[in-house]
């Protein structure tokens, strides 16, 4: 096994070369608005207390789902190959030549998938994925065929890039607020907001965010939870890259963390994971106050349980306990479902992730799904609730288990803050 140290130099034995670099300023170039918020109405907190299964838990159908995936990962090669034909077959009714080159299609998928743990790019399991790819394949063999070879030939190059090539670069979003509550003629404070490490192994990807991270140098690095991936919770390698890659985060004014989904960040993991790391503060249902050129800034880390009642109860006791309402203050919470009670008790940002925005989104759509109890109202970017700017960002990793490894039109994402009074 990898020790923590020998993963530490392989991220800064990757990160200082000018190959690197030039990948990670390739992302720099915007993907969407980032300075106006969408504004979403004055809105009530709803009551999810009668929601039979709230997102983020094991109850929940898109978690067994992605639990039932590993069942179809089981299924041995030559059985998993007759499934693709069978698969192949019913849409090209029975023509054996288009059930052929359909299969061709279908096996080609299976191959790339399968390729990219050795290709270092990510970890999963490949039957599930190429079984999904062969449904949404399928449709299309039923057209002409010129057209039925085109349409199967796009989706090879878009299976190439959502698995190769969009979920390795990560793009920085800036963004900017500014407040009545901070004092005029002070530095702004620069926050740079991470979400979703949700590692396997130390990737391109895990290098580029070590290598911003450090190149941005921030005042504080605020992370909104889910450190490990679902499929690596018990993974001692996964856990010393993941220190690794945590050990290399600073900031002058600290990394404040808070779990995520309780099936990802298990208190039983979080805790030995963190131990040593003395940089890092987890935040449990507590407010610290950050002290920046004499601007007071009250952070205040939530625990998710995905239950907004229970949370926000948690919200509203350490606000009532320790906060200040003259002081700008910051909600650090994994996912967006509690903006509405954040909104009504005065909390100034929430900076959250979870959704990863869909992971997979269609143009003029957007995410297909988002695990939100509100579904898509909060899917990714800024938002205004009320006097609340909340954002949700997309992510760094990807969920883990049978969920596809795969990102389209939805890069991997850090986000840069400043902060500062009104001009």
């Amino acid at each position: 096994m990898e020790t923590a140290c020998l993963a530490r130099r392989r991220i800064a034995a990757n990160i200082g070369g000018g190959r690197e670099v030039q990948e990670i300023s390739r992302g720099d170039r915007p993907v969407a608005p980032t300075t106006i918020p969408r504004m979403i109405p004055t809105m009530s907190p709803q009551d999810f207390s009668r929601a039979p299964r709230l997102p983020g838990t094991t109850a929940h159908p898109f978690d067994a789902l992605v639990r039932l995936a590993d069942l179809i990962e089981s299924l041995p090669a030559p059985i998993f190959a007759a499934l693709l034909f069978a698969l192949a077959l019913a849409p090209t009714l029975g023509d054996l030549p288009r059930a052929l080159g359909l299969l061709l299609f279908l096996l080609g998928d299976w191959w790339l998938i399968a390729r990219l743990p050795r290709a270092g790019k990510s970890f999963g399991p490949a039957k599930p994925p190429t079984l999904a790819l062969a449904l949404l394949r399928a449709p299309f063999a039923a057209l002409p065929l010129p057209l039925a070879a085109l349409a199967q030939l796009i989706g090879s190059a878009l299976v190439v890039y959502a698995f190769w090539i969009e979920p390795q670069r990560v793009h920085l979003t800036r963004q900017s607020l500014q407040s009545p509550k901070l004092p005029r003629g002070a530095p702004p404070l620069r926050v740079l907001h991470l979400s979703d490490l949700h590692v396997e192994r130390i990737t391109a990807r895990e290098r580029q965010l070590v290598a911003r991270a450090r190149e941005l140098a921030p005042d504080a690095i605020l992370f909104s939870g889910d450190f490990l991936n679902l499929s690596n919770i018990h993974d001692p390698v996964a856990w010393e890259d993941a220190r690794a890659i945590l050990r290399e985060l600073r900031a002058p004014l600290g990394v404040y963390v808070v779990t995520g989904s309780p099936p990802v960040d298990q208190p039983g993991i979080i805790a030995p994971l963190l131990a040593g790391l003395d940089h890092i503060r987890w935040l449990r249902d507590e407010r610290v106050t950050l002290d920046h050129a004499g601007q007071r800034i009250d952070l205040i880390g939530i625990t998710c349980t995905h239950d907004p009642e229970k949370d926000g109860a948690a919200l509203d006791e350490t606000l009532r306990v320790h906060g200040d309402p003259d002081d700008f203050t910051i909600l650090l919470y994994h996912t967006p479902d509690l903006a509405p009670v954040a909104a009504a008790q005065g909390v100034d940002l929430q900076l959250s992730g979870h959704t990863h925005g869909g992971q997979v989104r269609l143009p003029f759509f957007g995410a297909l799904f988002t695990s939100s109890l509100y579904g898509k109202k909060f899917e990714a970017g800024r938002y205004q609730v009320d006097a609340l700017t909340l954002y949700v960002s997309r992510g760094i990793g990807m969920e883990g288990k049978g969920a596809p490894r795969a990102r389209f039109l939805c890069p991997p994402e850090i986000v840069l803050w400043e902060i500062r009074a009104d001009r």
